[in-house]
């Protein structure tokens, strides 16, 4: 009997770790990966649908240096083999 319980709750455990557990959650570490510090100060991530990572950045000029990277920066994520096909940037607030 101590056995089954013992089973039950370790399974209940790790349904409920994997819940907890949402892609958004890893996509966030992803960009802290590979994104530099100051980098990091002008965006905040939106959500995670269908493979692509949605952000938002606080200026028009970070937008745009952003956008130059996107290739790169996709290209590494799908490197380490990760799920994201596409970055999306938007204007928007990032606090």
């Amino acid at each position: 009997m101590q056995i089954i319980r013992d089973t039950v709750s370790q399974v209940m455990r790790d349904l409920k770790a994997k819940k907890s557990q949402s892609p958004g959650e890893d996509a966030q570490a992803w960009l802290k990966k590979i994104l530099t510090k100051k980098e990091l100060g002008h965006i905040k991530f939106k959500s995670f649908r269908s493979g692509v990572l949605y952000v938002h950045v606080d200026s028009a000029a970070w937008h745009y240096s952003l956008s130059l990277k996107k290739e790169k920066l996709v290209n590494r994520l799908t490197r380490d083999k990760r799920a994201v096909k596409d970055i999306r940037f938007s204007i928007g607030e990032t606090r």
